[in-house]
């Protein structure tokens, strides 16, 4: 896969590989996304939990939350996640998505990133409870933050997609088995942003 190039500071990528990768921009609108991001803020009960990483105990380097139907616990990362009782707000949310996935979802990861220090390593979602080949969607609000994905036998196949506030991202097929991603760290000063991963527990 050729490395994708951009039409300026848009999220959408030139050849973006649609049986892997879907991206829907500006699905909500700037006031929008801007409400939901200041709510979700305020009002979700975010967590900072310890991670082990090659053996080394850490804090999770950005807020994370879990929200969802009753009994659909998430683990990964050596933490067991129970959820919160959806929101009203994260209902709109799920309703407005599952519309343009096809697909019913159960449950939401949510992640604070405060400021350009927070970040997720690479990484797969590829937990037993997400089955074999899970759709995942990712909704984007606040700062634009670098989306890179590389291929786990050739990390010299990557590329990068910009997130924007209010957009939509869709993972599915095999990516989750062939491919990572991450949200790398920035030297640049970032606001805030807010990351819906909305998923289906087994």
């Amino acid at each position: 896969m050729e490395q994708l190039s951009f039409f300026g500071d848009a999220g959408q990528s030139k050849g973006l590989p649609t049986e892997l990768l879907d991206y829907h921009a500006a699905i909500f609108t700037a006031e929008d996304s801007n409400i939901l991001l200041q709510t979700f803020i305020s009002t979700i009960v975010w967590e900072q939990r310890y991670i082990t990483i090659y053996g080394k105990r850490m804090l999770t380097p950005r807020l994370t939350a879990w929200y969802g139907d009753a009994g659909k616990s998430y683990a990964y990362t050596g933490n067991r996640f129970n959820p919160f009782p959806w929101t009203p707000e994260l209902l709109v949310i799920k309703n407005c998505i599952e519309l343009i996935a096809g697909v019913t979802f159960n449950s939401v990861l949510l992640n604070y990133y405060r400021d350009g220090n927070d970040s997720v390593a690479w990484h797969s979602d590829n937990e037993t409870e997400l089955g074999q080949y899970p759709v995942i969607a990712s909704v984007s609000l606040g700062q634009v933050r670098t989306f890179d994905i590389r291929h786990k036998q050739n990390h010299a196949n990557k590329y990068s997609i910009r997130l924007e506030s209010g957009s939509l991202l869709l993972m599915k097929g095999n990516l989750q088995q062939h491919w990572e991603h991450r949200i790398a760290k920035s030297a640049t000063s970032m606001t805030p942003r807010v990351n819906l991963t909305f998923r289906t527990i087994t």
